[in-house]
């Protein structure tokens, strides 16, 4: 079963506090966002190994350590996702960046990607997919399905709000990915919305609402 990380840091539970706040506007919304998504990129990858390296101080020769042999990507959900990216590049500049766009067919509930662009060599590198919103799972899982098809085996699922039916159907249907969040909270309502919540985060994002 994959395990779920609950960032309890004080600096993110006072930005997403704020973020959750009705009166927080989209400019604000989307620069806690960046913030919040930079400090939980330090926690991601902490267990990336380190290989050594010999350079040259302009003191004196030394042995430095480097991440060892990770190849990243970056791969938000479309729309909100999109809001994870910047706060993860600059703590990983050289990442390549996808992107996947799917919503749900109404009749047969089945996933319909509507575009998918992800880096060549995709299956070789790490992969932390992106979305503000864990709610019914739906769509994490079917953007977990679609790199699994193209080859990807080590990915890692990166959320701000998640809602436990969200986390638990991800674990049911993806067991070997790791999901990363700032907060778990309390249940969805009728509308599959997280309670309590933030809202629509692609609207908050955007300014669309």
């Amino acid at each position: 079963m994959s395990k779920v990380v609950v960032f309890d840091h004080p600096l993110i539970q006072h930005k997403l506090g704020i973020m959750r706040s009705k009166e927080t506007g989209s400019k604000d919304f989307r620069q806690l966002l960046t913030e919040i998504s930079m400090l939980m990129g330090y926690e991601i990858t902490r267990d990336f190994p380190l290989e050594p390296i010999e350079i040259e101080t302009p003191i004196c020769k030394m042995t430095a350590r480097r991440i060892s042999g990770k190849k990243l990507a970056i791969v938000p959900i479309l729309r909100a996702g999109v809001g994870m990216v910047d706060g993860l590049l600059s703590l990983l500049p050289v990442a390549k960046v996808g992107h996947i766009g799917l919503y749900r067919n109404e009749e047969t509930h089945k996933p319909v990607v509507y575009f998918c662009k992800l880096p060549f060599d995709i299956q070789q590198r790490t992969v932390i997919v992106t979305d503000p919103m864990l709610a019914t799972g739906g769509s994490s899982c079917d953007a977990i399905g679609i790199l699994k098809e193209r080859g990807c085996e080590n990915i890692r699922l990166m959320c701000l709000v998640a809602a436990p039916e969200g986390i638990r159907k991800v674990q049911e249907m993806h067991p070997d990915v790791d999901i990363f969040v700032a907060a778990v909270d309390d249940h969805l309502n009728e509308d599959a919305y997280i309670v309590p919540g933030l809202g629509d985060a692609g609207d908050r994002i955007f300014g669309t609402k």
